[in-house]
């Protein structure tokens, strides 16, 4: 959804810009296209993204900072360069391609190798330790409440069970798990099996959704007047939460309704744009197959 983010961030050439997902560079790319003395701040916690990403960007260098850290350090890394106010900020929430395919980074049940599935490969949890390590009531809450998988029970049994015999130690030998865990009839519709447990075991080991909303409130006082907060979203969990953050910063007085003036003090701080959340077009889904669950949400500081 590249031009729809683009769009949305309303691009001022002398502005100041963070991609807190980097990724690809394939939206920082084209905010650095569009900025003149602006410059763009490119954050990213894989070493290799921002590796990859200088090539692509060479021709941009001059308007562009790489900070390799999680987005959720937003008020760190803007302290230590300095910066007090910023004219946008863009996350993309979900796995970049090159993680996904880059099959030794464990993210894909498609191919065979180490489980691993962290974004920072420095970071000690990887998904090796929350497979054999946590217990099965753990595991349930985490395939349930992460992947919304129906039978996170028995996969989670199921883990535990194989776990005893010998440690599982790849993505392979997950699916297969997965994959005896879910009754024959449910394998044959939907998604792969192994789709859900994967991206909740991901979400654990990156604590995905625990520092979206921290970011977003964190960011919001170093935005100026007109500045936006572009998200994309992959799936319902982390759009809940971008939805309601937006909601809570658009929020107004808090006063009970019989009271004859507010007392609380408490005004809006952004305008949601996108009352509705902005949808992939038919072209970007036959061009992006990975993009038919991606949701974007714009807020802009009042």
């Amino acid at each position: 959804m590249l031009s729809e983010c683009i769009e949305g961030l309303n691009i001022k050439s002398d502005g100041i810009y963070v991609d807190g997902t980097l990724g690809g560079g394939g939206h920082s790319i084209e905010i650095a296209k569009r900025l003149d003395k602006g410059k763009l701040i490119c954050v990213d916690q894989d070493i290799d993204a921002i590796n990859a990403s200088k090539e692509r960007l060479k021709d941009y260098l001059d308007r562009i900072i790489f900070v390799k850290s999680n987005f959720s350090e937003i008020k760190n890394i803007l302290n230590d360069l300095k910066i007090e106010k910023i004219d946008g900020m863009l996350m993309d929430l979900g796995v970049s391609s090159y993680q996904l395919d880059c099959a030794e980074r464990g993210f894909s049940y498609n191919a065979d190798a180490p489980l691993d599935m962290r974004m920072d490969k420095d970071s000690e949890k990887t998904a090796h330790y929350v497979i054999n390590n946590y217990e099965k009531d753990a595991l349930t809450r985490i395939i349930r409440n992460y992947g919304e998988e129906n039978f996170a029970s028995k996969i989670s049994e199921y883990i535990v069970n194989a776990r005893k015999t010998k440690e599982i130690e790849t993505t392979g030998e997950l699916v297969e798990i997965i994959k005896n865990a879910i009754p024959a009839k449910a394998r044959r519709n939907g998604p792969h099996p192994a789709k859900r447990t994967f991206q909740a075991i991901r979400i654990e080991v990156n604590n995905e959704l625990g520092v979206i909303d921290k970011t977003i409130f964190d960011v919001e006082p170093y935005l100026r007047e007109g500045g936006r907060i572009v998200i994309i979203s992959f799936h319902s969990l982390e759009d809940r939460i971008v939805k309601n953050s937006y909601k809570e910063l658009a929020s107004g007085c808090q006063c009970p309704r019989d009271f004859p003036v507010c007392v609380c003090g408490k005004k809006p701080k952004v305008e949601i744009i996108t009352r509705k959340p902005i949808l992939p077009s038919e072209k970007e889904l036959d061009e992006n197959p990975r993009s038919r669950s991606a949701k974007v949400r714009i807020c802009e500081k009042l």
